[in-house]
């Protein structure tokens, strides 16, 4: 098959839900024979040309809050439509809006549901608006819409009468880093460290966890790694309120103390992961959380806020710790409990370790959309 891919920023992944899961899948999808083209955006994936079987071709695009993802599928799509793909796959609500034209090409069309993209903060009425229209279309124009959760294929079937397929997010296994050099130069030891890992957005929570820390009196740094999303003025607004009441890494007067690394890739990435003492996810909006899947394969106690793509990446509790979403003092008392109890939290993670690695490996996901494409061409 001759399989294009619209949606995402681009591959390799650097940062982005949607941009990991597509470094995964696609070069699955090249491995089992099919050709791939991702249609990527310069400002993220400077280099195109071959990428482990994948064939990335940038498209142009306007890289500014509300247009970049618009601009660069809308022209991505048109050029598809004269290249002859079997199928064009398009990734998140918005990018789905264009997700009609391939079928006046005769192409097959399918549409990846991360996330209910409208909720997001940092939108305004007319984006808001734009991606709800996208939403709409996902569930109305492709041949077959996959969806991350059990929460978003139910919403579409409550909301549309849209049947989709679920296919959830996956995880690569990994093991506990052994080096530590890169944290210990940010000031942090193995094990004595609390970790957020994400962009930094409204929706993700992150200001209810500066809250709850510094309201809670601990003294294990807090580590917020991750960095801005057309959101400035907000990543502005966390740092302002950690150095108002955070002390010193070291610090013996009491304090806690807030660490704000940016993005982070690669070993870095890694090490922060794997030696965290606890991991907490404070988010109001998910799709199926890959970060949470990626904490669980390391073995790493998980405290997360109860919306539904977290209850469901940690089975309702089963493989970690759970509070009440945008609750800052249930947080701040969940926050001092699981570090009273990480042993029994990482029991937990042990037993969602096993069963991440089976229920979301990407091989298994890649044959699950291949089948896909196939069921559409045999149409």
């Amino acid at each position: 098959m001759k399989i294009a891919v619209l949606g995402t920023k681009g591959i390799p992944a650097r940062f982005g839900g949607i941009e990991r899961h597509c470094d995964e899948l696609y070069p699955r999808m090249a491995a089992r024979g099919h050709e791939v083209t991702v249609f990527v955006r310069r400002w993220y994936t400077p280099v195109t040309g071959p990428y482990k079987g994948v064939t990335l071709k940038a498209a142009p695009t306007a890289n500014f809050k509300g247009l970049d993802a618009f601009a660069h599928t809308a022209v991505g799509s048109f050029e598809a439509m004269f290249q002859g793909f079997d199928i064009v796959h398009y990734h998140a609500i918005g990018p789905s809006l264009f997700s009609f034209m391939p079928r006046l090409s005769r192409s097959g069309s399918v549409a990846t549901v991360h996330a209910l993209d409208w909720q997001r903060a940092k939108w305004g009425r007319g984006a808001r608006s734009l991606l709800q229209a996208g939403e709409w279309a996902s569930a109305h124009f492709p041949q077959r819409t996959i969806v991350v959760s059990r929460e978003l294929e139910k919403y579409f079937m409550e909301k549309y009468g849209r049947e989709t397929v679920y296919i959830p997010n996956g995880v690569v296994p990994a093991r506990k880093p052994r080096a530590s050099a890169l944290i210990r130069k940010l000031g942090l030891e193995p094990g004595k460290y609390i970790l957020f890992l994400g962009r930094l957005v409204p929706e993700k929570g992150c200001h209810d966890l500066i809250e709850a820390y510094l309201g809670s009196g601990l003294q294990m740094p807090l580590v917020i790694a991750g960095g801005t999303s057309h959101s400035d003025d907000y990543v502005e607004s966390l740092r302002h309120m950690a150095a108002d009441k955070s002390g010193a890494p070291g610090d013996s007067g009491g304090k806690g103390c807030v660490i704000f690394t940016g993005n982070v890739e690669g070993e870095l990435h890694h090490q922060l992961s794997g030696h965290a003492a606890l991991f907490v996810l404070p988010s109001m909006l998910e799709g199926l959380p890959i970060v949470i899947l990626e904490m669980l394969s390391l073995g790493v106690p998980v405290l997360a806020s109860d919306i539904g793509p977290n209850r469901e990446a940690l089975s309702d509790g089963e493989f970690g710790a759970i509070f009440m979403a945008g609750d800052v003092a249930d947080l701040r008392s969940k926050l001092v409990e699981s570090l009273a109890g990480l042993e029994a939290l990482g029991k937990k993670a042990d037993a969602g370790r096993k069963h991440v690695r089976n229920a979301n490996d990407w091989d298994k996901i890649a044959e699950q959309t291949e089948r896909i494409y196939e069921e559409i061409l045999a149409r």
